[in-house]
């Protein structure tokens, strides 16, 4: 049994990436695996500003799910070809290492992208960010991802069969790739 993290990163009340988020985590639920699903619709997450934002209690709550999983999905909407500023917040608040000895949480770990936008030509959108964790953390990123627009959903808000497929698979390839790295046999750490 592996732990996982979802980060629902959209604000929007009414959020398709959230219900991404939600259906990745009944899914490994399903699969027997631990999960903390964490939507930051429902925590008051400080501002990044490499100083007060460490004493902040959602700080230390965020650091800890980050730290103590094998795998992060990152649910997010994508807004002006990105994706939006919550989820960059998240991972400037929890990437810095600061003073006092804090650090990252986010070395080494598997990270699978979950998006949502409002037209299909975005799908490419997560990838500046994907390439930070890559190149700043050694994060691993999944290679499949969920890029959904709003054509992937029925009226009721649940996924269309080639969306649900391409969770499936998402999630599936997540799954082995957290189990055939959890044994790795190094760690990194800031090396620029």
């Amino acid at each position: 049994m592996m732990k996982f993290t979802v980060l629902s990163c959209s604000l929007d009340p009414h959020s398709r990436s959230a219900r991404l988020a939600d259906l990745a985590g009944q899914a490994i639920a399903a699969g027997g695996h631990r999960l903390e699903h964490i939507d930051l619709r429902e925590i008051d997450m400080p501002i990044f500003d490499n100083d007060r934002a460490f004493g902040h209690p959602a700080y230390a709550a965020l650091h800890e799910a980050i730290a103590g999983a094998d795998g992060i999905f990152i649910a997010a909407p994508v807004y002006n070809w990105g994706l939006g500023s919550a989820a960059k917040n998240l991972i400037e608040l929890t990437g810095a290492t600061g003073v006092a000895g804090r650090q990252s949480p986010w070395f080494d770990k598997t990270v699978t992208f979950l998006c949502a936008g409002g037209l299909p030509h975005s799908y490419m959108a997560y990838t500046s960010l994907a390439m930070s964790l890559m190149l700043d953390f050694k994060c691993v990123l999944n290679p499949y991802m969920v890029y959904a627009s709003e054509r992937d959903w029925t009226d009721a808000l649940e996924p269309v069969e080639a969306l649900q497929a391409r969770l499936d698979k998402t999630v599936a390839v997540k799954l082995e790739l957290a189990e055939r790295l959890k044994g790795r046999a190094y760690n990194s750490g800031w090396e620029i």
